[in-house]
């Protein structure tokens, strides 16, 4: 069946020790478990498309393979061939141990009922929306408000785009040290949610603006000469408060800054806030009962080609194109070197699950093709995986991540403690456990509705299952594991740009 066939069985399916579905009939909360009716799960857009409204197909991989792997089919497409080897135990890097399925969907639920229960139906979506309302603050709203009665809503909504961008590309991983004391309350955040206050108390100084009346805005003129010490100053930067990929990150934001001069996509004033303009507009979006309803792979075409000038040269590259967050994988099936290669887009992924949101509460906009968007291949939702013991690394690499870890910790400001594995973030090992970070969330996603018997309109979207389940999982786990760094089960070395 294909990948927009909109599917759906009245069987149930039941978890065998493979971790499997084989279809049966409803027997306990250990089985029947719900066929999911898409790859990632039907969300409440991806209802019956209006006639007139048909996805694009995917990209053809054979006449074009940059633009496929490009795509959001390819995520989800290749990541396949790495869970497929996973089944047989074939995998390179790691161990893939199916008793351990239940333990974690039991773990997952449970994260999710402590939080959610019995309002499943209130868990947003995952966005960076959230993590700016870290400490019950409603920061967004606040800002908002903060714009004055004269500016319109399409204004309003840009100036959210705008702030998202950044915040995202922002929001690699952080480190262990670094923390960030909000100018607001005065209350001290770490990782994305500090990135997140971080970034928009950046945003609300003007940082990422050239117009001195107007803060409340990012164009390419003011991000085009950010330096460094710029970012280090509003993330609060010093030798005892150390981040992790400060020059990369300053060097994604000037390189956005040069690729904001699409004017395509970015309108004249340079602003990533104008791609509204642009989905709006597009032939593809229709109006239908007074709401704009768009295309997910319409806001997909924008952020992934017109971001592609911000992604590092040395990342891999086909035909002379750097295809970004894509990686030779050693588990891929022998062919062209197109084929052994695995995308994530993680940071793309991200943004456009964070930028839907701002349109959807203030424009109003129906998403049709959500359901294409894959789990986030991040250290949270993977180290949930390693923390439950679903997957292990295989002996070998554990002494080369070892040894890497401590040639690392002599390097003034890195941790000596709770040592883990650690790998750059092209290491096969980081590539192949992504892989798997993909395939499992969606493995994972049925079974958690079943156990929290929801079923049909009623069951969480994967979104959802990311926001209050895996990646709060995944978090909570390292900190009961790892408690005096919180660190993930692997570390990556970060570029600024990854993770």
């Amino acid at each position: 069946m294909g990948l927009f066939s909109k599917k759906s069985s009245s069987k149930s399916t039941s978890i065998n020790s493979n971790g499997m579905g084989h279809k049966g009939s409803s027997t306990s909360v250990n089985s029947s478990i719900k066929s999911p009716t898409t790859p990632g799960g039907m969300s409440f857009s991806d209802r019956s498309f209006p006639a007139s409204m048909q996805l694009p197909p995917p990209p053809n991989p054979h006449a074009d393979p940059v633009a496929y792997l490009r795509s959001l089919h390819a995520i989800r497409e290749r990541t396949k061939y790495v869970m497929d080897a996973a089944e047989k135990q074939q995998l390179t890097n790691f161990i893939y141990d199916r008793t351990k399925w239940e333990e974690t969907v039991r773990y997952v639920v449970s994260i999710i009922k402590r939080d959610y229960a019995p309002d499943y139906h209130t868990i947003p979506p995952h966005g960076r929306w959230q993590h700016f309302e870290v400490g019950g603050r409603k920061r967004v709203d606040m800002l908002i408000a903060s714009f004055g009665a004269e500016t319109d809503t399409i204004e309003k909504t840009k100036r959210l785009i705008d702030l998202f961008v950044v915040s995202v590309l922002l929001d690699a991983g952080a480190g262990t040290k670094w923390t960030y004391k909000s100018k607001d309350n005065g209350r001290v955040y770490r990782r994305s949610e500090g990135l997140a206050v971080a970034s928009m108390d950046m945003f609300k100084d003007g940082l990422f603006s050239s117009d001195p009346k107007n803060p409340y805005r990012v164009d390419g003129s003011a991000l085009k000469i950010l330096m460094p010490d710029d970012l280090a100053r509003g993330l609060q930067i010093s030798p005892a408060n150390p981040i992790d990929g400060l020059h990369g990150r300053a060097g994604l934001l000037r390189k956005l800054g040069q690729a904001l001069d699409n004017k395509e996509y970015f309108g004249l004033d340079h602003r990533p806030g104008n791609i509204l303009d642009y989905i709006m507009h597009h032939p593809t979006t229709e109006q239908h009962e007074g709401r704009p309803h768009v295309l997910v792979p319409t806001l997909w075409t924008v952020l992934c080609e017109g971001l592609a000038p911000i992604w590092p040269q040395s990342r891999t590259q086909l035909d002379g194109c750097s295809l970004g967050d894509a990686w030779q994988c050693s588990t891929m099936p022998p062919g062209q070197f197109w084929e052994r290669i695995v995308p994530f887009h993680k940071l793309t992924q991200w943004l456009t699950y964070s930028l839907m949101v701002p349109m959807t509460k203030l424009m109003d906009v129906v998403w049709l093709g959500e359901h294409l968007l894959t789990g986030l291949p991040e250290y949270r939702n993977g180290g949930l995986f390693i923390d439950t013991g679903l997957i292990t690394l295989k002996p070998q690499h554990v002494k080369r991540g070892l040894d890497a870890y401590h040639a690392n910790s002599k390097k003034e400001g890195q941790p000596s403690v709770e040592v883990v594995p650690m790998f750059s973030a092209e290491d096969d090992v980081i590539v192949e456990w992504r892989a798997l970070t993909v395939q499992l969330l969606d493995k994972l996603l049925p079974d958690v509705n079943h156990v929290l018997g929801l079923h049909g309109p009623e069951q969480l979207t994967l979104a959802q299952m990311l926001e209050a389940g895996t990646w709060k999982g995944g978090r909570e786990l390292a900190e009961v594991s790892r408690p005096n760094t919180k660190e993930p089960p692997i570390m990556i070395l970060s570029d600024g740009t990854v993770f």
